[in-house]
C-alpha cells in the first residue's frame, strides 16, 4: 500500500474535541490574541495524560448485545491513550461530561479498586464460572497499566479464582504477564485476541499512534503461542479502502506468528466516532478521505454505521461482503477459520474474600 501521510503531532489519534452531545452548551477555544506565541500554540499541541481516580463501586458490566460473543466484561481504564482514530468506544466519555475526541485520549480514568471488586464479585454464591472478556471497551494495557498495573492484579484474581478470562488487546505490554498467562492457559482458562489492524508501521503509527507496533504485536502473538496460550488474530476494523488489501497478509501473518483462530469487524463511526475518525483523514490522508469515506458508507447503506443487531459489525452491501468473502478464503488457507478450544469452567473456585477467607459454599 503506498500511502502518504501527514504527521500527528505528540502522538494523538484526534486533535479536536467535537461537543459534548448531551450538553446544551459549548465552548470553542478564541486563540486569536495568541497567534504569535508559539510556545502556548506549542502547548495546546502536546496535552498531556492526565489520569483520574475512578471511584466506580462495581467493575463487571453485563450486555445482552446479540453482535457480541460474551456476556461480561471488566475495564481497569475508561479512556484510553492508544487514541486509535475509529474507536467505537470514544462516546462512552461523554457519559463523564467529556469529549470523544482528545479527552477520550488524555483523561483516562483508572479503576484502582478493580482488582478487590472483582474478588467480591467472584466471591458471589451464584457466580457460574462464564467468561469475562478483559477489554470490551478499553485497552486493558494501555500505556497507563506500565504505571499502575492493575489488569495484572485482575489477572492475580483470576488465576486464583480459576476464571475464564478472554484479553482483547493490541499492546505487546500484555507478555509482561506471561509468567501468569502461563499458569492460566495450563488451567484451560485463557485466550487471547491480539488486534493488528495493519502491517504498515507508518499507518499504525498516525492511525494508532500510541499502541505497540505491528511487528510488536506479532512478536507477542509468538511469545503467548509459546507459552500455551489459545491466540486470535483480530484484523480489526477492516476499513475500506484503507486496510482491506491487507486481509491476506494479515492472516498469513497472525498464522506465521502462532495464531490459531481469527476474526474481524467492518469498521463503524457511530456519534462523535464520526467527526474524529474524519478529522483524522483529512488531516493525514487528505487526497484519499473522500473515497474512503464513501466506500464506508457503502457498506453501511450509505451511513457510517448502522445500529442494527446482525449488521453494524459486518456492514452489507457488494463491498462488504467481498471483504467477507476475501476473509473466509485466507482464514481457511492459514487454517485460521476454527475457534479456540473451549475454556475450562469446571477448574474454577472462589477466591478468598477481601479478609483472607475461603468461602465453605
Amino acid at each position: 500500500m503506498n500511502h502518504s501521510f501527514r504527521a500527528a503531532p505528540a502522538g494523538r489519534g484526534s486533535h479536536i474535541n467535537p461537543p459534548n452531545r448531551f450538553d446544551k452548551v459549548h465552548s470553542e477555544p478564541d486563540l486569536e490574541q495568541c497567534e504569535h506565541d508559539d510556545e502556548l500554540l506549542a502547548e495546546l499541541d502536546r496535552p498531556p495524560t492526565e489520569y483520574i481516580p475512578d471511584q466506580s463501586k462495581s467493575v463487571i458490566s453485563e450486555n445482552d448485545s446479540p453482535d457480541i460473543s460474551f456476556r461480561f466484561s471488566l475495564n481497569p481504564y475508561r479512556g484510553c491513550a492508544h487514541g486509535c482514530s475509529y474507536c467505537y468506544a470514544r462516546p462512552t466519555h461523554e457519559y463523564l461530561g467529556l469529549s470523544a475526541g482528545l479527552d477520550f485520549e488524555t483523561k483516562v480514568f483508572v479503576k484502582h479498586n478493580a482488582p478487590a471488586l472483582l474478588r467480591e464479585f467472584l466471591c458471589r454464591p451464584a457466580w457460574q464460572a462464564e467468561t469475562i472478556v478483559m477489554s470490551g471497551v478499553t485497552d486493558a494495557y494501555q500505556p497507563a497499566e506500565r504505571e499502575f498495573r492493575i489488569t495484572r492484579g485482575c489477572l492475580e484474581v483470576l488465576l486464583e479464582a480459576r476464571q475464564p478470562v478472554g484479553i482483547v488487546t493490541k499492546n505487546a505490554l500484555i507478555t509482561r504477564d506471561l509468567d501468569i498467562l502461563r499458569q492460566m492457559a495450563a488451567l484451560g482458562t485463557v485466550h487471547v485476541a491480539m488486534s493488528v489492524t495493519t502491517l504498515d508501521a507508518e499507518l499504525a503509527r498516525t492511525m494508532e499512534p500510541r499502541t505497540s507496533t505491528p511487528a510488536a504485536r506479532l512478536r507477542a502473538i509468538s511469545a503467548l503461542a509459546a507459552a500455551g496460550v489459545p491466540v486470535r488474530v483480530m484484523t480489526a476494523p477492516i476499513i475500506p479502502g484503507l486496510n482491506d488489501r491487507e486481509i491476506p497478509a494479515l492472516l498469513k501473518a497472525g498464522a506465521e506468528a502462532g495464531a490459531t483462530a481469527s476474526a474481524y469487524t467492518l469498521v463503524r463511526l457511530p456519534l462523535t466516532v464520526k467527526p474524529v475518525f474524519l478529522e483524522w483523514l483529512d488531516r493525514a490522508l487528505p487526497t484519499s478521505r473522500e473515497r474512503i469515506e464513501h466506500l464506508i458508507r457503502a457498506t453501511h447503506d450509505g451511513k457510517l454505521s448502522n445500529s442494527e443487531f446482525g449488521q453494524r459489525m459486518r456492514g452489507k452491501g457488494e463491498i462488504a461482503e467481498q471483504i467477507r468473502r476475501v476473509f473466509h478464503v485466507f482464514a481457511a488457507r492459514y487454517k485460521l477459520a476454527n475457534d479456540l478450544p473451549e475454556y475450562n469452567r469446571t477448574a474454577f473456585r472462589p477466591p478468598q474474600t477481601a479478609n483472607g477467607q475461603m468461602q465453605l459454599f
